[in-house]
């Protein structure tokens, strides 16, 4: 075979899914074993990155809270070269590539450099941790619309949140732990209920899957109390009070209060 009959290259964007490689699509999988280089996230479950076949070339590109392997732009370069050389390169990222995964920006770069480019969708972290929880983001009596937001983001309190919680809404909140106590008082601020009910899921869907339920009021204290890890969610409604989970009851009364709300 002459090197005009090789395949070209392509990049997958894969979603890698919340941390269990059963929630893994079929897609993702067959992918994984038929490509040249994986670059994956920090996020990505050991057990997904052990079906990585020996032969295949991994390259770690993890994100931490203020402190990146690689930039961005770097990552974005690094896909576009390597699929130029004609490899199939994925790129494995946890939960779902377009939310809250910058897929978007590596597609774009691949666009603008002319790589073919394909996303394979992912369970996003949301829907796999409320449902190992027991907790349903939508319920006929308690929420009819879910919204998704970043807690990581520069200039918390100039967001308007307005409108994302409260009665008949379910808001799912990624990377928050580090502003919990700012995303709970700017909540308060914007009229949310001190007493709705919240639950914290700390890496869920794996073995280690911790959940813990309490009050918006004490979200912040709750998260310093048990020491709550990344990566976690935080979910703000009526729905929470239905997850099953440890409650934590450090503030007086809050056990009545989720009782209320079940």
């Amino acid at each position: 075979m002459d090197k005009h009959s090789l395949p070209s290259g392509k990049l997958w964007l894969v979603g890698a899914g919340p941390g269990d490689p059963d929630l893994l699509t079929l897609r993702a999988a067959h992918l994984l074993e038929s490509a040249d280089i994986v670059v994956h996230d920090g996020l990505v479950g050991d057990g997904v990155l052990a079906l990585i076949p020996p032969h295949v070339e991994r390259i770690s590109v993890a994100k931490q809270r203020s402190r990146h392997t690689m930039k961005q732009e770097l990552i974005n370069e690094l896909l576009v070269r390597e699929t130029l050389a004609g490899k199939q390169v994925v790129r494995l990222k946890g939960g779902d590539p377009f939310i809250f995964g910058r897929g978007g920006e590596e597609l774009d770069a691949a666009r603008e450099a002319g790589v073919a480019c394909e996303v394979v969708p992912g369970i996003t972290a949301a829907a796999g941790c409320a449902a190992q929880a027991g907790l349903p983001l939508t319920h006929r009596e308690d929420a009819s619309a879910v919204s998704f937001v970043a807690g990581q983001c520069k200039d918390l309190t100039d967001q308007d949140w307005s409108g994302l919680a409260g009665h008949g809404r379910t808001l799912v909140i990624y990377m928050g732990l580090a502003t919990a106590s700012a995303i709970a008082d700017k909540l308060i601020a914007d009229g949310v209920s001190p007493d709705l009910p919240v639950a914290v899921i700390e890496r869920g869907t794996t073995a280690d899957a911790r959940v813990l339920r309490s009050l918006l009021t004490d979200l912040g204290d709750l998260v310093l109390r048990e020491k709550v890890a990344s990566p976690s969610l935080i979910i703000v409604g009526k729905v929470a009070a239905r997850a099953d989970a440890l409650d934590c009851l450090g503030t007086p009364g809050v056990a009545e209060l989720i009782k209320d709300f079940s």
